[in-house]
């Protein structure tokens, strides 16, 4: 299982909010040649990390299957970033998208990127919320730590899960 976190705090050009950027990046993930989108989790908004003054963003998280190299993976995925308006600048910008592998499967490198499973990810409950939701199950392929055992040792993240509309 491939799963690809998704994130927004500020609008696109053309107006869009966070929220109907992330969902608007699934339906470009889904059109990744090769990637098949299984699930879709709930939305969440959390506070950014590092705190900042940026607006909270909006996360979910993918669950797909597909056999794709992780660089091509990460390029259609930077693809659909452009796309959307992002333009890297610094470390933990606010950004109208943003999309990271977590994990492909039980892959473990370390080189070259992406790094799987993602570096951070089981400190961010942006990100294990999400996640808990597709694949309840998952375990830390480097690890061996399920989701729930993760999710119970966060600190408070200020996340909180949005009213479905």
């Amino acid at each position: 299982m491939i799963l690809i976190a998704i994130g927004a705090n500020l609008p696109r050009a053309e107006g869009s909010t966070p929220l109907e950027t992330c969902r608007w990046a699934v339906e470009h993930i889904a059109s990744i040649p090769g990637v098949q989108v299984v699930a879709v989790s709930a939305w969440y908004e959390s506070a950014p990390i590092p705190p900042s003054g940026q607006p909270p963003y909006v996360n979910g998280v993918v669950a797909a299957t597909g056999e794709l190299d992780p660089a091509v993976l990460l390029a259609a995925l930077q693809g659909i970033e452009a796309r959307a308006g992002r333009r890297r600048t610094v470390a933990n910008a606010a950004r109208p998208l943003d999309l990271d592998i977590i994990a492909m499967g039980d892959l473990v490198r370390d080189a070259p990127d992406p790094i799987l499973p993602h570096p951070r990810a089981d400190a961010r409950a942006f990100v294990l919320l999400p996640l808990r939701d597709v694949a309840p199950g998952w375990r830390d392929p480097r690890s061996g730590r399920t989701v729930d055992a993760l999710v119970a040792d966060l600190p408070d993240q200020q996340i909180r899960r949005l009213e479905a509309d």
